[in-house]
């Protein structure tokens, strides 16, 4: 085989360069190739394609292809000098060159035909005129379905341990891992961690949000599988614990029913592995397990009380934690239930017309407090008196003015009309008091019953 030392190859690409500074003639040979860099697949056919065109006349025209890997010299694969194919015969069998095209087919490829592959075009005419082109070839062996490990296998309880998951692939290169959940690619965070290639993800610790479908993901430039859905065994709960009733109301913790019905309760909670479930009746600070299980049947007629107090208890076993709700069970005879969807029809109805009668009471309170208030009653009547009235008071008070007479007084008791004497109106009664004598008490009745003297004290 002919090897090309890479003192040949310097003074080739300085031959070039030297017509082309001088002559100007390297320029019109073009030579291209789609990729610098191609990958290929163990075992199958790889095309390098090449294309070159030139604008002189040429009386010959040779294709040279080389090889090299990393740190070794390049080897001399085949050529062709007027599309006529000189190989090496130690790879006559493999590479494929058809000219005039420049291309090079390689089948099969191997792991060993990685490296890079160097094309030569030289074209004589009126003078030589070369180009070269260099090609990496990466040879990619696809990926295997991968597997996925588990540890622990038996599960984790949550808070207390920690899942491993292992990606295992059998066969493949270049092998880029990736981790899924639920579909989606998993990101590193407070409780994930990622190996170095991320072949490995750690749970730390593991909690009930960590429950989903696993999957992982490996590729390479020329291949891609995704691994079985796998799903972790991760023990927690109980939590939610909640009691329903296929009968009567529920207020709270208090179930109504009717007396008669028979009442299934059942007890439920978020939890894995399921709880076990126990009913505990509470009866006069006594406890007491009245059944295990999940459902609890009640018949309110074998009551012997108006209510009852029970309690659901759920415990996890594989945990060890426990949680418990109370309710009341409230038996009554007219049907509570009954009762209280009537009482929605009427609430609405009841609510109108107690603030309506709340506002009419309002308005007479009001009006009954305006209209007898008895400072305003005094004022007004004493305001209407006539002129006349006040100079009879005058008169008969002895005073200039009777409005200083005016006032109110506890007592008051007027003399006999013939004896011609007065009594001061807050003398005490005497013996000639008559026990039907008006006794009155305001102003007003002072005045309208002041009796009216003989004309001849007016002439006096």
């Amino acid at each position: 085989m002919l090897s090309w030392s890479p003192l040949a190859n310097f003074f080739w690409d300085l031959q070039c360069k030297i017509y082309f500074l001088l002559v100007g003639i390297c320029s019109a040979l073009k030579l291209t190739v789609p990729s610098h860099t191609i990958h290929g697949i163990e075992g199958q056919p790889l095309h390098l394609s090449v294309d070159y065109n030139f604008n002189a006349t040429a009386s010959e025209i040779q294709i040279i292809w080389l090889f090299e890997r990393s740190q070794s010299n390049p080897k001399y694969l085949l050529g062709s000098v007027n599309q006529r194919v000189v190989p090496d015969l130690e790879y006559q069998h493999k590479f494929t060159l058809m000219p005039p095209n420049a291309s090079l087919r390689i089948n099969p490829l191997h792991l060993s035909d990685e490296g890079n592959y160097i094309v030569k075009v030289n074209v004589r005419g009126n003078g030589t005129i070369a180009a070269s082109q260099k090609i990496q070839v990466a040879v990619d062996v696809p990926v295997t379905k991968p597997t996925v490990h588990t540890e622990p296998s038996s599960g984790v309880v949550e808070y207390v341990g920690n899942i491993t998951l292992k990606c295992i692939v059998d066969r493949g290169t270049r092998v880029a891992y990736q981790w899924m959940k639920n579909g989606k690619r998993l990101h590193a965070g407070p409780n994930y961690i990622f190996s170095s290639n991320n072949a490995t993800l750690l749970i730390v610790p593991a909690v009930k949000e960590d429950i989903g479908n696993y999957s992982c993901l490996v590729s390479n430039p020329v291949s891609a599988m995704e691994s079985e859905i796998i799903a972790p065994t991760i023990y927690y709960g109980p939590y939610g614990l909640r009691v329903k009733s296929d009968k009567g109301l529920n207020i709270g913790a208090v179930f109504t029913v009717d007396m008669g019905q028979v009442v299934l309760f059942d007890c439920s909670a978020d939890s894995n592995p399921p709880n076990t479930y126990s009913w505990i009746q509470r009866d006069d600070n006594t406890t007491q397990v009245i059944k295990y299980g999940p459902h609890l049947e009640v018949v309110s007629d074998k009551v012997a009380q108006k209510t009852m107090d029970y309690m659901c208890c759920a415990f996890n076993n594989v945990t060890g934690k426990r949680d418990e709700t109370h309710f009341t069970v409230v038996v009554t005879s007219v049907g509570l239930e009954k009762l209280a969807q009537k009482g929605k029809s009427l609430s609405s109805l009841a609510v109108i017309t107690g603030i309506s009668l709340f506002l009419i009471l309002a308005m007479a309170f009001l009006f009954l407090w305006k209209r007898y208030q008895p400072h305003k009653v005094i004022q007004q009547k004493i305001q209407s008196r006539a002129e006349a009235d006040y100079r009879k008071a005058q008169a008969f008070s002895g005073h200039e003015s009777a409005l200083d007479d005016f006032g109110i007084y506890e007592f008051i008791s007027f003399p006999d009309l013939t004896s011609g004497s007065r009594v001061s109106s807050q003398s005490v009664p005497g013996p000639d008091f008559v026990a039907g004598q008006d006794m009155l008490s305001t102003v007003y009745e002072v005045i309208q019953h002041i009796p009216e003297q003989p004309e001849q004290d007016h002439q006096q």
